[in-house]
């Protein structure tokens, strides 16, 4: 009787009593890997990945593990070996795939740094002699199969790099779910109950944005504002009938660009067959709030949040069936619409690891929503417009982006690496930018100097309703400070996530509610409150910066347009901007002198200018990704992508249910859930800020690398401020220390 080999085993039972047949899960890892990779033309070489990724498990070693030995056996190598076998460079891209589908990508001759992955090279050598001595033991039909030839694509080793990535996703998703299939039978059925497809979200959509006219009372229907909307809306399910590509949707804010924007993608996406819609939106503080949008419209089942701010402590308590379908579709974005950050997305598309590639094949024939576009960071621009370029060219993908302030992304003389052909949905944005400006600029004078936070909090009292907006986070305290306290708010990255929301759902409410008109509402922030958050105030004052933040900071202004005008006032700050700032600000500047004292920021025309100017004097590809693409170095390259800088240090404060969250830490130790359920009540400090805490002892390391406020300086994190720093440490009452 021949030997039978074993892909997994169940704990407590003989092999015979239902242990996998290695032959049947190789088999169905070929099949779910080929399914997914059909999509961007690759299905056979995804038939080979799922076929020889765990060719390892014929080794007699590796059963012997199954059945209870310690020695630890190296089984993801063999297949890699094997590819390469066929054909020396042809077969890299598979054997990248199979090697790493438990470890994750590794660079191919040099690691990444200490602690990173092995080279693959390295990894071939040894496996080769593996492969020699076990090769006429193995099944001739999983070894005898050729490899298909490569793609047109592969051509540009770039493009090359970014397929292998798409082809390690599907053998990933493929091997992960049939897995979950063999111990858990049935178990991810969950995640499609009560889900619609695409042209059925359609028409959720197009119900929902019927029913928010009707309700609108006359007059607010026929006013300026809600017909320029109409009119927005129109230009999208026109343009929705253009083939795939790359679009533009230049609306200014208040304009209806969220819903407006689903409704093309919806459509375009029901009229060109394709799969889903991912909404990548710049900011935790406002995602929840598209989010929220779009399931208002669509239904919750078929919209999924993808984000670090999610409390699924919250979303358990709120809806536990609910929150398990979302973990297990997140894993892979099995959603028709997925909403997630920036960050998530485009880490995603240079990542190495199993877990953050596992949904990218998701991405094939899907339609991208870029939310405020302008926030796509300038040191990171060339190897993000080369995979979105990439994605609408061999991944079937259409890419929007949407914004006010539209960046000048187009290819151009001066940025030959700009996307080629975009469309504009809107047929003359310079008009409708005139005909809904419903601000009034006001810019200091040249030359003039800045301005006294005493002198502008004077200046900011004399308004009911206000808003002032700082560049940094100790202005925004002391400006505030500096502000009559009756109806004062402040937020800022000193507060926690779930303070800044409570804070914000304060200021909505008193904003919106007709019967509080008399009530003062004077709010102080930093840059946490622009680009789409949903506020309206009749003045806004704003410390110069970039042009896109001027811009964005007056969309708080008569956003509704109730006012005839509203007012936004800019300043010169005392302090200069923050580090990486700086440029926008200087450009701002010489703008102003070229033109007398004003920008238009009604013009489109200038945006495009301010973003011209901007990329020329900024480094485009500022951690060299491209270069390490080239060299297929996907370790390297996945620990450079940081879109945010990682230098800063989260400390949990002492808001809200931070103390039974920790406590349940303290108790139980530290595990993905217990870490994600502490992210809303995060501060991220830069080391100086950590280093005066932890001279202070304000610091307690409650789980490795796991950093907390210490109770005796709880007192340090205010409910109108944050967490209180000085410059030489925190801001503490010393007599509050003694027992």
């Amino acid at each position: 009787m021949p030997q039978r080999f074993y892909a997994h085993s169940l704990e407590g039972r003989p092999p015979e009593a239902g242990w996998e047949d290695l032959a049947v899960h190789l088999e169905k890892v070929a099949g779910l890997t080929a399914g997914f990779a059909e999509r961007f033309g690759a299905a056979e070489w995804g038939r080979l990945a799922g076929l020889w990724h765990d060719l390892g498990k014929y080794r007699p070693e590796f059963q012997d593990r199954l059945r209870g030995s310690a020695k630890a056996v190296e089984h993801a190598g063999l297949g890699a070996a094997l590819a390469v076998s066929k054909h020396k460079h042809e077969g890299l891209p598979l054997a990248f795939v199979i090697a790493g589908h438990h470890t994750g990508l590794a660079d191919l001759t040099v690691a990444a740094e200490e602690g990173g992955r092995r080279p693959l090279r390295e990894r071939l050598a040894e496996n080769a002699r593996t492969l020699a001595g076990l090769r006429a033991a193995l099944p001739t039909e999983l070894t005898a199969p050729p490899l298909p030839p490569l793609p047109p694509l592969a051509a540009e080793v770039r493009h090359l790099e970014l397929w292998t990535r798409f082809l390690f996703s599907c053998l990933i998703d493929a091997d992960r779910l049939a897995t979950e299939d063999f111990y858990a039978p049935g178990a991810r059925a969950v995640v499609a109950e009560g889900r619609e497809e695409i042209p059925a979200l359609r028409r959720r959509l197009d119900a929902e944005l019927a029913r928010l006219v009707e309700e609108l009372p006359e007059e607010k229907r026929l006013s300026r504002v809600n017909r320029h909307r109409a009119e927005v809306l129109a230009a999208c399910r026109a343009k929705a009938q253009r083939p795939p590509g790359v679009f533009s949707l230049t609306v200014p804010t208040g304009g209806g660009k969220t819903l407006a924007a689903m409704a093309f993608a919806l459509l375009h996406a029901e009229i060109h067959g394709l799969r889903r819609v991912v909404a990548a939106i710049p900011y935790t503080s406002i995602i929840e709030q598209n989010a929220a949008v779009y399931r208002q419209a669509l239904g919750k089942a078929n919209v999924l949040e993808h984000h670090s701010g999610l409390d699924p402590v919250a979303a358990e308590a709120a809806d536990r069936e609910a929150e398990i379908r979302r973990r297990l579709a997140a894993e892979n974005w099995d959603a028709p619409v997925v909403v997630t950050t920036n960050v998530q997305l485009f880490e995603s598309l240079f990542a190495a690891a199993p877990s953050r590639c596992r949904k990218l094949h998701s991405l094939a024939g899907s339609v991208l929503l870029l939310d405020e576009a302008q926030t796509l960071p300038t040191g990171f621009l060339l190897p993000v417009l080369d995979v979105l370029r990439e994605l609408v060219r061999s991944y079937g993908c259409t890419v929007v982006l949407t914004t006010a302030t539209q960046p000048a992304l187009a290819q151009r003389d001066s940025l030959p690496q700009g996307l080629e052909g975009v469309d504009e949905i809107i047929p003359d944005p310079t008009k409708l930018a005139r005909d809904l400006s419903r601000v009034r600029p006001a810019w200091p004078d040249l030359g003039a100097p800045p301005v006294p936070y005493a002198d502008l909090a004077r200046e900011l009292t004399t308004h009911p309703r206000v808003l002032a907006v700082v560049h940094r986070r100790r202005d925004a305290r002391v400006l505030a400070e500096q502000v009559s306290k009756e109806g004062r708010f402040h937020l800022s990255a000193l507060m926690c996530p779930a303070h800044r929301s409570a804070v914000l759902a304060q200021v909505t409410a008193l904003l919106k509610d007709e019967a509080r008109r008399g009530e003062p509402c004077r709010l102080v922030a930093t840059q946490v409150v622009e680009a789409g958050v949903d506020v309206d105030f009749p003045v806004v004052y704003r410390c110069l910066g970039g042009l896109d933040s001027l811009a964005q900071a007056a969309g708080r202004c008569n956003r509704e347009g109730r006012l005839v005008e509203g007012l936004a006032v800019f300043f010169r700050a005392e302090t200069e901007p923050p580090p990486g700032l700086g440029k926008g600000l200087q450009i701002v500047e010489e703008m102003l002198r070229a033109s007398g004292g004003s920008i238009d920021l009604d013009d489109p025309a200038v945006y495009t200018e301010y973003f011209r100017r901007l990329y020329f004097a900024s480094p485009l590809d500022q951690h060299g990704l491209q270069p390490l693409r080239e060299a297929l170095a996907f370790d390297t390259v996945a620990r450079k992508a940081r879109l945010i800088d990682s230098a800063a240090t989260p400390v949990i404060v002492p808001w809200g249910e931070a103390e039974e969250r920790l406590s349940a830490l303290r108790r139980l130790g530290p595990d993905r859930f217990r870490l994600r359920a502490l992210q809303p009540f995060v501060v991220n400090l830069f080391a100086p800020s950590v280093s005066q805490l932890r001279k202070a002892g304000a610091l307690e390391e409650v789980a490795e690398g796991v950093l907390a406020l210490a109770s005796p300086f709880h007192q340090i994190y205010d409910s109108g401020f944050g967490l209180q720093l000085d410059e030489d440490g925190p801001r503490l009452d010393p007599a509050s220390l003694i027992a």
